[in-house]
């Protein structure tokens, strides 16, 4: 049966940030554009459905249950909270349903009928091919096409994990009854919120690392301050550790909730067996590329099959572009936003003239701030200073105890250890590193400062709002 082509100026293919966001401003622009999105249960992206937004929602249930389970040191006497996980779930998928309720409102306002739910693969570099969800076939072509298909949580080859049942960052967020002990493969962002999270629920949580410390990319001063505060909620570390094998105890059928995985793990030199009732993997992200039949289009890929982009985010076939974690960059919704910023100034308020394009935006030098949202949060920007060492640097550090900040102390949150780097020459801030509450709001002020390419003493000597603790900057930086 022949299949009409229709033909666009510009296809999306992946409803992420960066694709929700372009799509609005190509139509807005005289672009006859259309956006294919594999699933309804997905408009919206990765981060409203399945990652940031669930998250954070499951984060504030667990920060509320552990408020009430230590109110008395505040002079409040509260019961024992009781954690109720199918209504905290109930919580998420409300919060999560309307914000994807909205995204598809503006979605259908913006492209009417061009919004097409189905799976696209190229069968040709400017022309794809998607099956609906209805089974229907359609074939679209293109002038311009943009890759915005995102992640999926990746399943290490273990020998053994196959034949189990296992959690992901996904199908975890799905669980109405708590796990006895929930065993964390993996000591990374995604882990470190999950096992805190579990923690505070009243699930005993043991975290599995491959690495010397947690959190890899970070100096070993904080990771080790993170570390010893979660330890204080109770959570077990196994670091430096390698999982050999996985084996099932028991089926979950006949024993819901108890002793059904086992790990044999090579932990130094020696092995060790641990039990739990739950397995979380959550050893990294895997790039939606597979059902995209890249080759007909030519687009390349590195060895993990992300799509490779120069820093105008511009594959190695002309008139295709790759945004978002697809592309391999850091995998925050903040820079897929940006990656639709970059888009934006390039293709639609930019021009084509030698001197335009020197003005055109681009991935290089931009600050990536990161939060990790444990209890206290861990927000970073610039380098750390292991890595601005490495890069030659003459470099002065500050470091001060949260307990320092008197907001810390009014609010009886007092870990933690703010942390920054400066160029002993310039004076300008290199990094930054903050492990306190609310760390990823005062990030934000440190990060401005630094794009402005200011000196510390800004942060020094400015008059912040006190008692809050952002005003946290003024004693971290009067150390130097």
């Amino acid at each position: 049966m022949e299949v009409d082509t229709q033909h666009y100026d510009d296809i999306i293919i992946g409803c992420g940030k960066a694709g929700k966001t372009l799509a609005p401003a190509l139509v807005a622009d005289g672009r006859k554009t259309a956006l294919v999105e594999r699933s309804l249960n997905m408009i919206g992206g990765g981060c409203i459905n399945i990652a940031c937004i669930p998250t954070k929602t499951m984060v504030a249930s667990a920060s509320v249950a552990n408020t009430v389970r230590n109110s008395a040191a505040y002079g409040v006497k509260a019961n024992t909270p009781t954690v109720d996980l199918a209504e905290a779930i109930k919580r998420k998928r409300s919060v999560v349903q309307s914000a994807r309720e909205m995204n598809l409102h503006n979605l259908e306002t913006a492209l009417d009928n061009n919004l097409i739910v189905g799976e696209a693969r190229f069968v040709a570099p400017k022309t794809i091919a998607v099956t609906t969800t209805e089974g229907n076939s359609r074939l679209l072509t293109a002038e311009r096409l943009f890759i915005n298909t995102g992640t999926r949580p990746l399943i290490p080859s273990i020998p053994g994990l196959a034949e189990v049942e296992f959690l992901t960052s996904e199908s975890i967020m799905e669980l109405e009854y708590l796990p006895e002990h929930l065993i964390v493969l993996g000591s990374g962002y995604i882990g470190l919120e999950f096992a805190q999270m579990f923690r505070r629920f009243g699930s005993g949580v043991t975290v599995i690392g491959q690495n010397e410390q947690i959190l890899s990319q970070q100096d070993p001063d904080i990771a080790i301050a993170v570390q010893t505060l979660l330890e204080l909620d109770g959570i077990e570390f196994l670091l430096k550790a390698k999982v050999l094998r996985v084996v099932r105890a028991a089926s979950p059928l006949e024993n819901r909730t108890g002793n059904e995985t086992i790990l044999q793990i090579q932990v130094g030199d020696r092995e060790i067996t641990l039990q739990g009732s739950h397995l979380l993997v959550a050893v990294g992200r895997a790039p939606n590329t597979e059902s995209l039949n890249l080759a007909a289009a030519g687009v390349a890929t590195d060895t993990r099959g992300f799509i490779q982009v120069n820093d105008r985010l511009e594959t190695n076939i002309p008139g295709i572009w790759a945004l978002g974690d697809i592309n391999g960059g850091p995998q925050y919704t903040h820079i897929s936003l940006d990656d639709y910023r970059i888009i934006k100034a390039n293709l639609i308020d930019g021009g084509d003239s030698p001197l335009e394009r020197l003005r055109q935006r681009s991935t290089r030098d931009r600050l990536v701030p990161s939060c990790l949202f444990i209890d206290p949060e861990m927000a970073h920007v610039g380098l750390t200073e292991t890595e601005a060492q490495q890069q030659g640097y003459a470099i002065r550090v500050a470091k001060v105890d949260a307990l320092a900040v008197p907001r810390a102390r009014t609010l009886g949150k007092t870990d933690g250890l703010l942390k920054a780097i400066v160029d002993a020459d310039t004076g300008r801030i290199l990094g930054c590193s903050l492990l306190c509450h609310e760390a990823g709001e005062v990030i934000s002020t440190v990060q401005m400062v630094m794009q402005a390419q200011m000196p510390y003493t800004v942060l020094r000597d400015g008059i912040l709002t006190h008692p809050t603790m952002t005003e946290g900057l003024n004693i971290l930086f009067s150390k130097l």
